[in-house]
């Protein structure tokens, strides 16, 4: 049986960065895990491309801004400003010493977007010589809110809508990713798992630090596999692995700089015996997680992260994603902070089993307005988790629905 072709949707992204060339001067800089569209979406608002995997565009580039800007004949009177796209700059060890040449000398000429399948780190080994020449924006896999509206939110909470049973399941079963997302065939989506974290950790992570044990690196990757949603115990992993506490910690730091995965730290301001020091891991693609509580969590985990990131970066606020345990063991998924301020609590649940007493003791702690037991099972209703203050039981397709 032949397997059809994926669909070609338009992003959310899409439409953040025609706002963006509509608003600013500024560069854009695309930030995102590999095959999460960055490329797809970059050329379709670019109108010229150079990528540094490209050995004829590499050798342009390292001339230097005047060369790139000859090749483009962007001494030229143009109807319309040229989008330059520069793809996986980053490998470029003086990548922002480039793009500030670049932007100062040819900013008026032309636009530019950035992107890369690294965490474009601007102030690392670099200072602030982009400062004020860039807007970042961090991109996700598709998301349920993404599957239900492609408009940029003019408020951080939307109003609740339907997701599809094909999307909520192609979702849950094949991941957010586009091409399995879309593709939704099983052998498709584990041929492309496998061949993604062989790329990541054979290719990527040369591009980002000097490692000569890879070996060692892949056995951490495979571990963190098995422990999305689970506390970090680096002094754990680094006899696992047969590495210093300090080696673990640098190479979770890598692994999430590349995307694979990322870190939930504790929130303990006020809160009487909060933990402080023991992140929680989340890895990037929930789709092959055996576990049932581990998926669910990781699953909303990237919603979440997904919501805080997009609002910071289209300016509506500064958010945070964190989550609360003390020493008692009482413990809330996720607190999403907004402006320094916890905003609302989350815990997930696959059953509804009732109303966690941990959540009512920490927004009380916390005094974060809203606090939310999501439940898997729960079929979608159409009411605004929102307009609630006290501790709530929701369907997670309802409060999903109303995130980016």
């Amino acid at each position: 049986m032949s397997v059809p072709s994926p669909t070609v949707r338009t992003r959310l992204y899409d439409t953040v960065l025609k706002e963006h060339f509509a608003r600013h001067r500024q560069m854009a800089l695309v930030s995102g895990p590999r095959q999460v569209g960055k490329t797809t979406t970059c050329r379709m608002e670019g109108t010229e491309y150079l990528n540094w995997d490209n050995a004829d565009d590499r050798r342009f580039i390292l001339k230097g801004p005047g060369a790139v800007a000859e090749r483009l004949s962007l001494g030229r009177l143009r109807e319309q400003i040229p989008i330059v796209v520069f793809d996986e700059l980053h490998k470029q060890p003086k990548w922002k010493a480039f793009l500030k040449g670049f932007f100062d000398v040819y900013g008026e000429r032309s636009r530019v977007i950035v992107t890369g399948s690294s965490r474009l780190d601007v102030f690392r080994r670099g200072g602030d010589s982009l400062m004020g020449r860039y807007f970042l924006y961090r991109m996700h896999p598709y998301s349920v809110g993404e599957c239900l509206r492609i408009e940029i939110p003019a408020d951080v909470i939307q109003s609740p809508r339907p997701i599809g049973n094909e999307d909520w399941n192609a979702l849950w079963n094949h991941g957010g990713f586009p091409e399995p997302f879309l593709r939704r065939d099983v052998r498709f989506s584990r041929r492309w798992r496998s061949l993604r974290h062989e790329q990541l950790i054979r290719e990527d992570v040369r591009t980002v630090a000097q490692i000569e044990t890879l070996g060692a690196l892949e056995t951490l990757s495979q571990i963190l596999a098995e422990r999305s949603a689970q506390q970090l115990i680096y002094s754990n992993l680094s006899q696992q692995v047969g590495v210093s506490v300090d080696t673990a910690k640098r190479w979770v730091d890598i692994l999430e700089r590349l995307h694979y995965g990322f870190v939930v730290r504790p929130w303990f301001a006020n809160v009487t015996k909060a933990l402080r020091k023991e992140p929680k891991w989340f890895l990037r693609d929930w789709s092959d997680i055996a576990d049932p509580g581990q998926k669910a969590e990781t699953f909303v985990a990237c919603h979440l992260l997904k919501a805080v990131e997009g609002w910071t970066d289209l300016g509506l606020g500064a958010f945070e994603l964190r989550y609360m345990r003390d020493k008692l063991k009482r413990e809330v998924d996720f607190l999403v902070v907004r402006d320094r301020k916890p905003w609302f609590l989350v815990e997930v649940k696959s059953r509804d089993t009732g109303l966690s007493d941990a959540l009512g003791y920490f927004q009380k702690a916390t005094k974060a307005k809203h606090a939310f037991q999501a439940i898997m099972e729960l079929p979608y209703v159409n009411a605004d988790c929102f307009a609630r203050n006290e501790p709530i039981v929701v369907p997670v397709r309802t409060l999903l629905s109303q995130l980016p």
